[in-house]
């Protein structure tokens, strides 16, 4: 007793404080938080690889998450087959616009934040203490954002113990500075978003049904390419397509590349007739 004995992990492994993964880390590790890292000063938003854009949007009996497969850096493509759309846990998914290094780093953690409140207090967090952990990291890379390294999430999950099921599917954005706010029927973020959103205000049924509302998603993500640089719209020659994510009573489920194909390339042949939709 009274000894440092060698070989002894620090005191806080032994923390049993809460069941958050972020709090521990912030106690034992805060340079490993995404906001916590020291910067240059400037602005930095040029010299990193940022993704757009991503939509949400609720049918009847869960949500859908789809995002374009581009990253740009300033004026270039940095990559083409990006992927920006990630089951959270069994009943939600989340999707990152902004700087892609630092959203999938936030990704990771917000998956591995989850796992732990799961494991430490045997339950689930409901959808909407999910949707708030989710604000309080975005909010923690603040200094960043300002920096020009900015994230933006979009969170959608499916709540099995709603009395509806046809509603149960519930979707949240956000500000750079942690603010969350749930969305009604669909959502967009990233600089291809206002294209996208206009193109689904246009198209979108309270009613319409799984598939419809994937073909409504790529439909709108070709809508957005069409007008936003940074957006990247499918790539038939090299076969890169939009990512597809649903939640439902089943869980996280994405959609096969080949029926995602299969859909891009229905749109495609119909754009060839009506350019403009």
């Amino acid at each position: 007793m009274g000894r440092d004995l060698p070989g002894r992990l620090p005191v806080e492994f032994a923390y049993t404080g809460g069941s958050s993964f972020t709090d521990y880390l912030r106690a034992a590790a805060p340079e490993m938080l995404p906001g916590r890292r020291p910067l240059p000063p400037g602005a930095l938003g040029d010299v990193a690889p940022h993704g757009t854009t991503i939509i949400a949007m609720s049918y009847a009996g869960g949500v859908l998450l789809a995002g374009d497969r581009r990253a740009t850096m300033g004026n270039l493509i940095a990559q083409r087959d990006m992927e920006k759309v990630f089951p959270a846990d069994t009943y939600s998914v989340i999707g990152i616009a902004g700087t892609a290094g630092i959203g999938l780093e936030l990704v990771r953690l917000f998956r591995v934040e989850l796992e732990h409140y799961e494991k430490i207090e045997g339950t689930s967090l409901s959808l909407p203490a999910k949707a708030n952990r989710l604000a309080a990291m975005v909010r923690d890379n603040l200094g960043a954002a300002i920096q020009g390294l900015a994230v933006v999430p979009i969170f959608a999950g499916y709540d099995p113990a709603a009395p509806d099921p046809a509603t149960a599917g519930r979707l949240y954005s956000y500000d750079v500075t942690g603010g969350p706010y749930e969305e009604q029927d669909f959502q967009a973020v990233g600089s291809g978003s206002l294209f996208a959103k206009s193109a689904l205000k246009k198209r979108y049924r309270r009613d319409v049904d799984e598939a419809g509302a994937v073909r409504l998603a790529v439909s709108a993500l070709y809508d957005a390419a069409e007008d936003d640089t940074a957006t990247g719209g499918p790539d038939l020659a090299r076969g890169i397509f939009p990512i597809v994510s649903v939640v439902d009573a089943d869980g996280f489920r994405q959609l096969p590349e080949d029926e995602v194909a299969a859909v891009v390339r229905s749109i495609v042949d119909e754009r060839l007739d009506q350019p403009g939709g």
